[in-house]
């Protein structure tokens, strides 16, 4: 037996006690069982017998016609790991209009999601590209200034002051070296200039200048065109992965590569250093993950204790 499809569940469950108590009804006057004045011993044997039998047949259709319901209750207990699709949209009615009501909510919540972290990243990319402007219109050209006043002075200066005098235009310089560097990690001019694998290559040189450990490339020639968006993706996951292994791992050596494999852009970052064993969830990895989702690409992390760590980014060419 099953209910009609539009009915609320409260007129499912009424449907199934009625069905039920008409049945019973109709067995009790279309048999030769009767009641008389005074009830008798087996007459109240067979009532009882048919009360029991009514309850449970009605509380085993009940049962059934509820039980995707119960399963779907249990499903959105874990609601922070659903996505779309998870509920079964299975049963009758009501409850399979539940599920699918669910389902399109969470797909509703995570298009809003996804488009809130791209406008936050995106706020971030803008508010990245204003400070590297800064840093290198005001506080280059301050310090440009600087290095050009020291160099007049020193040239004027006593001998015995020239020394410190250059002593201090290196530091000045030093400190001019830094922002430039700063700027060029906050904005990767060179990835607007002249494309994806020049920045990852100015990239893995910038770390091998300022880490002790040798950075191996492999560019596989030929690779499909990505997005902007994808392009700036996988060079800040590059550049996060780099970070990481620079400030955690102390590895001897790292390897950046990026190929193809199918209908895919995989960027590899393999380092040799410390590793980890359990899981880590850090801010950095969870700011990968988030660019990641942007371009529907897929982020794994693998690392083993003294083995080293390898990021891997797989970007769907559109």
């Amino acid at each position: 037996m099953r209910a009609p499809g539009h009915l609320p569940l409260y007129w499912n469950v009424c449907l199934i006690n009625g069905a039920v108590f008409l049945v019973g009804t109709l067995v009790l006057v279309l048999s030769p069982l009767s009641v008389s004045s005074r009830v008798l011993v087996s007459e109240a044997v067979v009532v009882s017998v048919g009360l029991v039998i009514m309850l449970l047949t009605n509380a085993l259709l009940i049962r059934r016609s509820l039980a995707p319901l119960d399963r779907v209750i249990r499903t959105l207990e874990g609601i922070d790991q659903l996505r779309p699709g998870d509920l079964p949209e299975e049963g009758a009615g009501p409850v399979r209009g539940i599920a699918r009501s669910v389902n399109r909510l969470l797909d509703r919540l995570e298009t809003a999601q996804r488009a809130g972290k791209a406008q936050a990243l995106a706020a971030q990319e803008a508010e990245r590209h204003r400070i590297a402007q800064e840093l290198h219109d005001e506080v280059g050209q301050s310090l440009t200034v600087v290095l050009l006043g020291l160099k007049r002075v020193e040239s004027r200066a006593p001998s015995e002051l020239v020394e410190e005098l250059a002593l201090v235009r290196e530091s000045a310089r030093a400190g001019l070296d830094d922002v430039r560097r700063v700027a060029r990690r906050l904005r990767p001019g060179v990835l607007e200039d002249l494309g994806l694998t020049s920045a990852l290559a100015a990239l893995a040189t910038d770390f091998a200048v300022h880490s002790s450990a040798p950075v191996r490339r492999n560019f596989a020639p030929g690779l499909p065109s990505l997005s902007p968006e994808a392009e700036l993706v996988v060079y800040r996951v590059a550049q996060e992965a780099l970070t990481n292994a620079a400030r955690h791992a102390d590895p001897r050596s790292v390897e950046l590569s990026l190929g193809r494999q199918g209908e895919a852009v995989v960027l590899e970052v393999r380092d040799d250093g410390r590793g980890f064993g359990g899981p880590v969830e850090g801010s950095g990895l969870l700011g990968m993950r988030e660019r990641a989702a942007l371009v529907d690409a897929e982020l794994t992390v693998t690392s083993r204790p003294r083995h080293g760590t390898t990021v891997r980014l797989r970007v769907p060419v559109p």
